[in-house]
């Protein structure tokens, strides 16, 4: 079976365009994966340094189980 003609190049400019689109889809990724570090390393220089009081977890003495017994 021949291929109408014209055929290579719209596959050629298909594959150009998907190659684009892949780029594109790491760069976001990679941009989304570095905010979220950078966002991880604010928190813990910020727990380490205890300027952030305010956003520090409660530690208390509850045990973890639960708070009230199971109704029958």
């Amino acid at each position: 079976m021949t291929q109408p003609q014209g055929y290579e190049m719209f596959e050629y400019e298909r594959q150009q365009f998907r190659s684009a689109e892949l780029i594109r889809d790491a760069d976001n990724y990679r941009l989304a994966r570095e905010a979220v570090r950078s966002r991880r390393a604010a928190r813990r220089e910020a727990a380490r340094s205890g300027r952030d009081d305010s956003e520090r977890r409660v530690k208390g003495h509850r045990p973890r189980g639960p708070r009230f017994a199971r109704a029958a």
